[in-house]
């Protein structure tokens, strides 16, 4: 399998059951900054493409990420060390739970694209099915990890599918996290929403929500899209 190309890094995959798709570069390239966080943390990193779009966009000295499946964590340590940034970039081969029982400095800004099939769905593929499926890594112990490792003043971005937006919020907020973005996301004018991407914080604040739609035909995207993405596809 060859690399997946960006402007200024590349990402192996062969080695990862989920590979660079389009929920990833959303998130990574969706995620504020607003605050110049100086510590990220990338819960689930996979190939550790959000992490790196993170060093790509921010002056965060420390930019960590957390991974349980150990051939996806050694293809992170890898695409980290190939990279501009790898002086920045460290990744741990840990569970969530483990971690943040053993972690003490809080992060300015934590990121995770988290797996979310929560239906039973088998593609045949064992690594596969589990990064996909939500039974290893549930909402409700991310929501409680991001809370115990984030710092006061620090927020979390995540995505997740648009039919469990109202539910993931509700459940946030008993963890005290609460919305401060969110962006609809659909495939074209004409698609339903599938996705939600979310950015909390520890305060309540007035909510600022709107939409984004990807593609106006087939490979033909819309202005906003590539606004968004174009420091990182080489086709943008």
């Amino acid at each position: 399998m060859k690399p997946f190309k960006f402007k200024q890094f590349q990402i192996d995959q062969d080695r990862c059951a989920m590979k660079v798709g389009t929920d990833g570069v959303l998130l990574g390239a969706w995620a504020s900054i607003d605050n110049n966080p100086e510590s990220i943390l990338d819960i689930g990193a996979g190939t550790g493409l959000i992490a790196l779009m993170m060093a790509q966009r921010s002056m965060a000295d420390t930019i960590d990420a957390l991974e349980i499946d150990e051939d996806a964590y050694e293809q992170c340590v890898s695409n980290f060390e190939a990279s501009d940034w790898g002086d920045r970039l460290f990744c741990y081969h840990a569970g969530l739970d483990e971690f943040v029982e053993e972690w003490e400095d809080p992060y300015d800004l934590v990121i995770s694209n988290p797996p979310f099939y929560s239906e039973d769905v088998s593609s045949g593929d064992a690594s596969r099915d589990t990064a996909r499926q939500n039974q290893s890594l549930p909402f409700d112990e991310l929501l409680e990890g991001v809370s115990k490792l984030m710092a006061p003043k620090g927020s979390f971005a995540t995505i997740i599918p648009y039919k469990e937006e109202e539910w993931f919020i509700e459940m946030a907020a008993t963890f005290k996290l609460y919305p401060k973005h969110v962006t609809r996301v659909k495939g074209n004018s004409t698609s339903d929403i599938k996705r939600s991407l979310l950015q909390f914080g520890f305060e309540e604040v007035r909510l600022v929500t709107d939409e984004l739609t990807i593609e106006i035909a087939r490979h033909e995207y819309t202005d906003a899209y590539v606004a968004l993405t174009k420091d990182f596809y080489l086709k943008m």
